[in-house]
């Protein structure tokens, strides 16, 4: 799988815009705030259906512009594919898959899939498990389709529960209502939570491999996945709902009286432990960077694992923080990957040898 074309109209500060890309790597470079990270942001929505810098489409649209459009020409399996997104203000986003409108945005996942590597993701580390999360739902949406569906219902049944609790303040005899949306929740949250600790299970063992590798065997890296509540026999379907269920029942007054969910995949974690020690209270800055290329590594490898192809791979401005010893590793192990670089300087791609195309990009233009 390869991406061949990208074409942006009114997307950033890019009002037209058609760019070829080589199979191989594909350095963007140029001076701050010119659009590099835009290029990125483009094929990564492609990828996910979303920015990785924001949630919200307006923020993406050119000023004084009515909205986007973007699309992406690739080849995989054997056949050129296409897909294209299109926003205007004030309505929802269009998206077509080689010219044929999705009904949901679902229907895009797996289609492109793309691992992205760029200074915001210390903040899987950094900040809370927000950001923690939402790397996991990004990278097992890619991976199934039936994920990001249950995440959707999720969230849809999250909100009525909750509606619910705060109704129940004054009306008590809504409790067999509540067991309805209960159940919901229950069925759907551990289905979640299932695929959640079989990834982070994988995560962990390549993850820590790659780590060992990076550190020249000096650290250990783990990641350990941290529920909302006590999973006390197996991560098995059915004990999951069982020990979810426990806690849901024995959690209902409190819920009620702070008119809110307490437990559920919304509120699931995951610790990244170097050592034996939080990475985030106790790791430097350079640990963290390490630990942050590993899990990215670790989430290629699974990629090509349970898809059979190479996803792509996105590396915003990151060389820079990236020493020669760890440049030279990501490069020896992300093979034949088609990788898109920005940096400010092409100097800072220190692989003379590597089949590279180069882009230089000047106020939301490529300048040969």
């Amino acid at each position: 799988m390869h991406i061949q074309k990208l074409k942006l109209r009114y997307f950033r500060n890019y009002k037209d815009l058609g760019i070829e890309f080589g199979e191989g790597y594909n350095i963007i470079y140029g001076d701050n705030a010119q659009g590099k990270t835009n290029i990125i942001e483009a094929i990564f929505l492609c990828a996910s259906g979303r920015s990785h810098r924001t949630s919200r489409d307006l923020e993406l649209v050119n000023t004084g512009s009515i909205g986007y459009y973007v699309k992406l020409d690739m080849f995989k399996n054997d056949a050129d594919s296409s897909i294209e997104m299109i926003f205007e203000k004030n309505e929802r986003k269009k998206i077509k898959i080689n010219e044929i409108p999705a009904i949901k945005i679902g229907s895009l996942m797996g289609h492109l899939n793309a691992v992205i590597f760029s200074p915001e993701d210390l903040f899987i580390i950094k900040e809370g498990p927000s950001e923690r999360r939402r790397f996991l739902d990004i990278t097992l949406s890619q991976l199934r389709p039936s994920y990001f569906h249950d995440l959707q219902q999720y969230s849809k049944i999250l909100l009525q529960r909750n509606m619910l609790l705060k109704e129940m303040v004054n009306r008590k005899e809504l409790y067999d209502t509540l067991e309805i949306w209960n159940n919901h929740l229950i069925k759907t949250g551990s289905r979640i939570i299932k695929i959640r600790n079989e990834f982070i299970q994988r995560m962990d063992m390549k993850a820590s491999m790659r780590h060992k590798k990076l550190s020249n065997e000096a650290e250990k890296l783990e990641v350990r996945y941290v529920p909302s509540f006590n999973v006390k026999n197996s991560y098995e379907l059915n004990d999951i709902e069982e020990d979810y269920r426990k806690t849901v029942e024995s959690a209902i007054k409190k819920e009620i009286y702070k008119c809110t969910t307490l437990f559920g995949p919304h509120r699931d974690d995951y610790d990244i432990i170097l050592n034996g020690m939080s990475t985030k209270i106790y790791g430097s800055q350079g640990q963290q960077r390490t630990a942050v290329l590993s899990m990215k590594l670790a989430e290629i490898d699974i990629m090509k694992e349970d898809t059979g192809d190479c996803p792509v791979l996105l590396l915003d401005d990151v060389l820079s923080e990236l020493d020669n010893n760890r440049q030279e590793y990501l490069f020896e192990n992300i093979g034949k990957i088609q990788t898109f670089i920005t940096c400010t300087d092409k100097s800072f791609f220190r692989k003379p040898d590597a089949n590279a195309k180069l882009f230089n990009i000047v106020n939301g233009m490529v300048i040969n």
